[in-house]
């Protein structure tokens, strides 16, 4: 048996979990770097019989499933993975598993995000570095707005700290109702008013295809001059180009990006260099804890399916 463990940036998956159990009976191969070319994916993967997944980062979609004759069994972390093909996996006799999680480490990023964007965190040190001493004046978030665009299990702890920050918290989304807003300690607000009012506004919304899209050019231009962006969620929610172009135009005053249309983000993007633009390369569920939970539950539903019991 062969079990690879795909996109390891770190290298620390052995590391962190429990693969004895795997261990003694297949042989596990991990791969520290990403392919992206659908061909370069089935010709990495071909050998194996178990791969195992970090979130969406290689995409699983029925082409390179029906390519993968050998392949019997995919552990994706997490509880869902939309990447992944399940439908074709099923009809191939794949299974497929997920892991449990925590949204701690997503919010946590999510506020690092909003006090450097406001506070020009990686400006100023940049400057310090280089000799320098203040360049900008940042923006106190007492007393602004927080604009919340989903207030699901994420976006309802995200408005909790706003509250803790002395900041007024409003939220919509698709399916919001006012009762569901006031229990997370945000006031409900139509959409127009969402975008119109935020100074900080932050996503947590899940991908699908009523929110693929969801924020456009026509919600830059309602937004003030002097808002910022935050988006920790998943890049696709957001017109990529409508906003890059409402950067270039300072339509906004700046954005914070944990993820992106295209990921890693190509070398040559906009969003690497646009001086308005705070982005990190999709570290919200990047931290110790969960990256324990990750790889140890994957491991011990792999060692589980290899003694040919039931996975969940």
């Amino acid at each position: 048996m062969k079990v690879a463990i795909l996109d390891d940036y770190q290298g620390v998956a052995l590391k962190l979990a429990d693969w004895s159990p795997v261990a003694t009976r297949a042989e596990i191969t991990v791969f520290t770097d990403h392919v992206g070319d659908p061909d370069d994916v089935v010709a990495r993967l071909a050998p194996f019989d178990v791969v195992c997944v970090m979130r969406e980062r290689t995409p699983l979609p029925r082409s390179v499933l029906e390519r993968l004759p050998r392949l019997r069994m995919i552990a994706s972390t997490g509880s869902r993975n939309a990447s992944i093909d399940t439908v074709a996996a099923q009809e191939r006799g794949i299974h497929v598993s997920g892991t449990g999680g925590s949204a701690a480490a997503t919010v946590e990023l999510t506020w690092a995000l909003i006090l450097a964007s406001v506070r020009d965190v990686v400006g100023q040190a940049t400057s310090v570095r280089g000799g320098g001493w203040q360049t900008s004046i940042g923006r106190e978030l007492s007393g602004r707005t927080l604009g919340v665009l989903g207030l699901g299990r994420i976006g309802a702890a995200v408005a909790r700290i706003g509250a803790a920050f002395d900041m007024r918290v409003i939220a919509w989304s698709p399916n919001l109702t006012p009762e569901r807003a006031a229990a997370a300690g945000a006031s409900w607000v139509s959409r127009d008013e969402l975008f119109g009012l935020a100074d900080v506004l932050t996503i947590h919304l899940v991908l699908g295809d009523q929110t693929r899209g969801l924020v456009g050019a026509d919600d830059f231009a309602a937004m003030k001059p002097t808002a910022r962006l935050v988006n920790t969620s998943r890049g696709p929610i957001v017109d990529e180009a409508a906003l890059v172009g409402a950067l270039r135009n300072d339509t906004i005053a700046g954005a914070a990006l944990d993820v992106f249309d295209t990921e890693p983000l190509p070398a040559d993007h906009p969003l690497r260099v646009l001086p308005n633009v705070l982005a990190t390369p999709h570290i919200g569920y990047v931290a110790e804890n969960q990256y324990r939970t990750f790889y140890g539950e994957a491991a011990a539903a792999i060692a589980q399916w290899l003694d040919g019991a039931a996975v969940p």
